[in-house]
């Protein structure tokens, strides 16, 4: 569930290189909050990034 409600933002995929240069794939996954915001004029539980929660594109409810 690695996924913003806000914005879309998921995993992102690349590959690691060790310092000898062996390659393998991994993840980089957004930093995800479940949190209590204003959806459609009622509270609910979402799951936004940190990113969105930071410029304000999700109001809380307190």
């Amino acid at each position: 569930m690695a996924k913003c409600g806000i914005c879309n933002k998921g995993v992102t995929f690349g590959i690691k290189v060790s310092h000898s240069h062996r390659r393998s794939n991994r993840a980089w996954k957004p930093n995800i909050r479940r949190v209590k915001a204003i959806v459609d004029g009622t509270p609910r539980r979402i799951y936004v990034c940190t990113r969105c929660l930071r410029s304000g594109k999700v109001t809380r409810a307190v």
